[in-house]
């Protein structure tokens, strides 16, 4: 274990992006692939790698986060681990919300100052990616740098959404733009293919490094840059100053990496992992995504055709449906007859009881009625849709807009948690 370094999720803002998934829950509290939730990435990649011991850092809608973590990461008393909720408070010391995300580990500064700790990684909540820390220790240390980046090489059409960086030969960063716009600015960060083809990452054409939002800092330092200034923000503010006063070394990565931040880039990544070739291998026996054990049933597939799909456990999926390129959650029934096609059904959290269903008999049973058709659409999770309703996009519907209860970002339709859409609906 890397009994000297700990770790900092950053649990994030509102997620407005990522609305109507976050109405209710986090970001890294939202839903992946059918078994998971987007906080499981990081923690499992420390888990991996030998950091037991682990913040995440809350505050809007983390009551959903809370208990997933409370009842998923357990550690024996023996190995000192732990993962633990650090949600803004009122204290002594302080009483505002956090005010972003350096903001946020500032008034969090006592539990990383304990003895013990030389080094703190910072990541955030909600990326898709797998890596082995380990590496960038090494990177860190060897360099004797006061903090290290990672950073993704990328294209100039995809650098426009990301802060690039400029550095040395030995890798010290010496400037950083945000989301540069122009040929001109890129030209200004851009680095030599070369450079990268040496550090053993082929740059196919690529020529400009990405901040990928995860950092590792000497704990000390750390400390010092947040005591010592009032920043709010690290990818805008405490990075790029730091850059003028401390010795800060970028470490290359060429993994598989999302930032899961809106709805778009959340759909289009857990569709891909349905695909015949993934980008991301979720069956990595050597590194493992870690979540809560849930002791339900295999699904029951009845004379259904399934095809470039995830199909999580508890379901009961009926004769006759079609699913195709699609993600179902758990605890789902699908009733028979019913198509899905390039949809992430998020299933359900409970099963209901006989006399929870009496109760509701005037509503849909949670899951998705015979006849239905979800087409290009994110159901959340315990949605009632009765049956022949029909979820896709017709001619002339804006691609953002909100439309009789569901909301459409992107043009993906988004179904929000609890809804009931009754026998017949149509869009």
């Amino acid at each position: 274990m890397l009994s000297n370094v700990i770790c900092l999720v950053l649990g994030g803002g509102r997620g407005t992006r990522l609305f109507p998934l976050t109405q209710y829950r986090s970001k890294p509290a939202v839903p992946l692939a059918g078994n998971y939730r987007l906080i499981d990435i990081p923690i499992s990649n420390c888990l991996n790698c030998g950091i037991n011991r682990i913040y995440v850092l809350t505050q809007f809608n983390s009551v959903s986060l809370h208990r997933h973590i409370r009842q998923t990461y357990l550690f024996d008393r023996f190995g000192g681990g732990f993962v633990e909720i650090l949600a803004a408070q009122q204290t002594n010391q302080g009483d505002s919300w956090y005010q972003g995300t350096a903001d946020a580990v500032r008034q969090q500064l006592r539990y990383i100052q304990q003895p013990g700790i030389d080094y703190v990684l910072v990541l955030s909540g909600d990326q898709l990616y797998r890596m082995d820390f380990r590496d960038m220790l090494e990177t860190h240390r060897t360099a004797n740098a006061d903090a290290t980046i990672a950073a993704l090489p990328v294209t100039d059409e995809a650098a426009s959404g990301f802060g690039v960086m400029r550095f040395d030969d030995s890798g010290r960063v010496h400037g950083f733009l945000e989301k540069p716009k122009t040929v001109a600015e890129m030209d200004m960060m851009r680095t030599d293919p070369a450079w990268i083809d040496s550090r053993g990452i082929p740059s196919k054409g690529r020529s400009l490094l990405a901040s990928m939002g995860i950092y590792l800092f000497n704990r000390d330092t750390l400390v010092d840059m947040l005591t010592g200034a009032d920043y709010t923000d690290f990818g805008k503010e405490v990075f790029p100053m730091s850059i003028r006063a401390r010795k800060v070394h970028v470490h290359l990565f060429d993994g598989y990496w999302e930032d899961i931040g809106t709805i778009k880039a959340f759909y289009e990544a857990n569709l891909a992992l349905a695909t015949a070739d993934p980008p991301f291998d979720l069956n990595n026996e050597a590194a493992p995504i870690y979540s809560r054990s849930r002791y339900v049933a295999p699904t029951r597939i009845l004379g259904a055709h399934v095809s470039n799909s995830l199909i999580a456990d508890g379901g009961f999926i009926e004769s006759g449906t079609t699913i195709e390129n699609s993600i179902v959650g758990l605890r789902y029934h699908i009733g028979s007859g019913a198509v899905i096609r390039n949809s992430i059904v998020m299933g359900a959290d409970y099963y209901e009881t006989p006399s929870e269903r009496v109760a509701s008999s005037s509503l849909p049973p949670i899951g998705i009625g015979a006849g239905s058709v979800i087409e290009n659409a994110i159901i959340d999770k315990n949605c009632r849709i009765g049956r022949n309703v029909r979820i896709a996009k017709r001619p002339g519907l804006d691609d953002n807009c909100d439309q009789n209860g569901v909301h459409i970002r992107d043009g993906i339709i988004c179904v929000p948690k609890d809804a009931v859409l009754p026998d017949g609906w149509q869009l």
